[in-house]
């Protein structure tokens, strides 16, 4: 059977096209992460590209060897008072990280070539799954507990 493998500009761009269409406005956290940390940073990358391309304003940061607290106060206090519509894409920032849980709007859990738990809590807590084993055409994944 064939396995479906969208192009990854269409993966990208649907999902920007999704993050926008809810947090178009004000000031936007968005958390990548997975147990691929290589995978899920680079997909932070591509995620922000696909904003920028979306003609909106798009950052990109890192919670890696951050605390909650400083995190907290190093880089989200700062973006969140500054002026303008702008999403900053943050990797390393659900693992191990409950205390982070309410500062996302929105979450995306990659799965890279690491064979993984498929339901761990990060990836419980995002809003969206993506399987990025074949980086050219990582693909959403679809696998609530509904």
């Amino acid at each position: 059977m064939t396995r479906w493998a969208p192009e990854k500009s269409d993966t990208l761009a649907a999902l920007a096209t999704e993050i926008l269409h809810n947090y178009s406005r004000g000031r936007v956290l968005v958390a990548v992460d997975g147990p691929d940390r290589v995978a899920a940073s680079g997909f932070a990358d591509d995620v922000a590209a696909a904003v920028e391309g979306a003609d909106h304003v798009a950052g990109r940061s890192t919670a890696d060897g951050l605390g909650d607290d400083a995190f907290r106060s190093q880089v989200a206090a700062p973006f969140r008072a500054a002026d303008g519509d702008a999403l900053l894409v943050v990797d390393h920032a659900l693992t191990g990280r409950t205390g982070l849980s309410g500062a996302w709007n929105y979450a995306v859990w990659v799965v890279g070539d690491f064979v993984a738990d498929r339901s761990p809590e990060e990836r419980g807590r995002a809003n969206a799954v993506i399987d990025a084993s074949d980086p050219e055409h990582p693909r959403r994944l679809f696998d609530d507990a509904c």
